[in-house]
């Protein structure tokens, strides 16, 4: 199957930078694992974002909603919306397995349906869009990989009248912590750190804190687990190691790109910061062809780019594609 471009990630970035393509009459093809906006499906059920609506807009497709801040439900109706108004070809349901560049400088794509079938494209541009969000990291103690244990928080019903640690001191392990509360469940929070996060969302930090207070929730500052067992949990502050009961935990440690997905087509990875090689201007990696969009160029600062900024990345690379196509005419 030929394709002038293929996505992959059907995130909200991978899907503008589908819209800008199409803009420039280029006929793309996204490709994703799940369904749209994946990893916002896989928020929290009742998540807001931080970003007001018109900051979340692709494609010029007004986002209206009553508030100044969506929640998660309302992200994926717009995105679902998005996607019918702009008839953009998405192959959802469908994992990219490698992509391999050609000796005539174009690229072999090769995935797998949900139906085991393989597929296989040709196209000369790559654009990688895939986020972090499916790779979590991992704090290496013992008992980590207890069934009891989530990297992932969904929904606080289940947890009522448990005892729930939740680790992190950020805005997932806060909105996890405030959820756990309001169900019955008995909260410890658990944070390295020796105050709170300034990146913690404004308008929570204070509700947070009042639970603190009054001891509905409690926080350790400073804090490193040991060790995870079936019935309890071990962790150390400033020297003293602490044992609680403990029926799960929320790791909400973090994520991080896919890495080895990338420095398998040949894109160099720097070691510090975790970011593909790439100019910005272009956003086009150090392998002709391969470019990226979104969150994935800021490597392991999660923080430094979200949707709001990411979706201006698709811009870049139709402008620069465009370019190039009108030099081979």
């Amino acid at each position: 199957m030929q394709a002038d471009a293929i996505i992959v990630g059907g995130g909200p970035c991978g899907l503008s930078a589908a819209i800008a393509l199409e803009e420039k009459g280029l006929k793309p093809i996204v490709i994703e694992k799940g369904n749209i906006v994946n990893s916002i499906y896989n928020y929290p059920t009742h998540q807001q974002f931080f970003s007001t609506s018109e900051k979340l807009e692709i494609g010029n497709v007004p986002f209206v909603i009553e508030q100044r801040k969506p929640k998660r439900n309302q992200a994926l109706s717009y995105y679902r919306e998005v996607v019918k108004r702009k008839n953009l070809t998405v192959h959802a349901f469908e994992k990219v397995l490698v992509v391999d560049k050609q000796e005539n400088g174009s690229f072999v794509v090769r995935s797998k349906k949900q139906n085991d079938e393989e597929q296989k494209y040709e196209t000369p541009y790559v654009i990688i869009a895939t986020g972090y969000y499916d790779h979590p990291n991992y704090m290496g103690v013992l008992g980590e990989d207890l069934d009891k244990v989530f990297h992932y928080f969904k929904e606080a019903h289940p947890y009522f009248d448990r005892d729930v640690v939740v680790i992190g001191g950020k805005n997932s392990a806060v909105d996890a912590a405030l959820e756990l509360e309001k169900v019955g469940a008995r909260v410890t929070v658990l944070y390295r750190g020796s105050e709170y996060s300034n990146s913690i969302k404004p308008w929570i930090l204070p509700e947070f804190e009042a639970l603190v207070r009054h001891e509905k929730v409690k926080m350790e500052f400073n804090a490193k687990v040991i060790e995870i067992k079936k019935q309890s949990l071990i962790y150390e502050v400033n020297g003293e190691q602490k044992k609680i009961p403990n029926d799960f935990v929320f790791a909400m440690t973090g994520y991080h790109p896919d890495h080895s997905f990338l420095t398998n087509m040949g894109v160099e990875i720097q070691e510090e910061t975790g970011r593909p090689l790439f100019n910005p201007d272009t956003m086009e990696t150090n392998v002709s062809g391969i470019f990226i969009s979104g969150v994935i160029a800021a490597g392991n600062n999660a923080n430094e780019i979200f949707i709001e900024n990411g979706r201006f990345h698709g811009g870049l690379i139709a402008t620069e594609i465009m370019n190039r196509n009108k030099k081979w005419d």
